[in-house]
């Protein structure tokens, strides 16, 4: 009988990363009530002076929409997130940071770059470019947003 090695299986390898990645990170912007999909949500506002559509949050994001809606309440609530309508379609909605969630976002950006940079101290400046390439190459292949095709 053929058996999976999930240990081995590169779906859960990399699944498990992320989960050990973003849960390191998580206490850094819970000091702000705030937890992952939220966190993702204003980062991903973060990165545009613009505001930008909650579709636009679920494809860079991969996030389920009813995930991304309740953050984005959540973030609302909080004063760090604000609803606009679309100019374009008024059935879109667009968002983008308060003046507060920016002071969060520009507060927490060096903290996690820095955290970051602790989790991957583990490589070499070569391997981490090679890491950075292979996961560019991923997420060209699957179509996902990247930090190097993030327009939208």
């Amino acid at each position: 009988m053929n058996r999976l090695d999930l240990l081995g299986f590169m779906p859960f390898r990399l699944n498990r990363l992320a989960t050990e990645f973003s849960n390191a990170l998580a206490a850094d912007y819970a000091r702000f009530g705030i937890d992952i999909p939220e966190w993702r949500v204003l980062a991903t506002l973060g990165m545009h002076d613009a505001p930008r559509s909650a579709n636009y949050v679920v494809r860079c994001t991969r996030t389920h929409k009813s995930r991304i809606s309740r953050a984005v309440g959540q973030l609302a609530a909080l004063g760090f997130v604000e609803r606009l309508e679309s100019g374009d379609d008024r059935r879109e909605i667009m968002l983008q940071l308060t003046p507060r969630g920016r002071e969060v976002y520009e507060e927490l950006l060096p903290l996690l770059l820095a955290r970051e940079q602790t989790l991957l101290s583990c490589l070499s400046p070569a391997q981490a470019s090679a890491l950075d390439d292979i996961l560019l190459t991923l997420e060209r292949s699957l179509d996902l947003v990247s930090h190097k095709n993030r327009a939208g």
